[in-house]
């Protein structure tokens, strides 16, 4: 990753919202959710959503696809990890044993936690 996609990465995800947003999809897996789900569960306007949707695909944190009449919101673990590595590769004097783990997204769509 290069600095200007981390710069952009880190703007999307420093508004409480898209933070919100992004750890909600990150949690529901690389399925993703609709975004009706996604609005409910965080008690935001469906526009409001839509505006954050967009800088966090922008930014290349989420995919979008069309299910029907839904739209399917997903975190791009790729670039999740890649930021993680950026803010990261200098630790420890550059030695790769102290970098962070790579997140591995579970298939299974589980509960939100509380």
């Amino acid at each position: 990753m290069k600095k200007p996609q981390a710069l952009a990465g880190l703007a999307a995800l420093a508004q409480e919202n898209r933070l919100d947003t992004f750890r909600l999809l990150v949690h529901a897996g690389p399925d993703g959710m609709p975004a009706g789900e996604v609005a409910a569960a965080l008690g935001l306007p469906p526009n409001t959503l839509t505006f954050h949707f967009d800088r966090l695909r922008e930014a290349g944190l989420v995919t979008v696809r069309r299910e029907g009449r839904s739209m399917i919101y997903a975190a791009r673990y790729d670039t999740m990890n890649a930021l993680l590595t950026y803010l990261t590769e200098n630790c420890c004097g550059g030695q790769a044993s102290c970098g962070p783990a790579e997140c591995q997204p579970v298939r299974k769509r589980a509960k939100v936690p509380a």
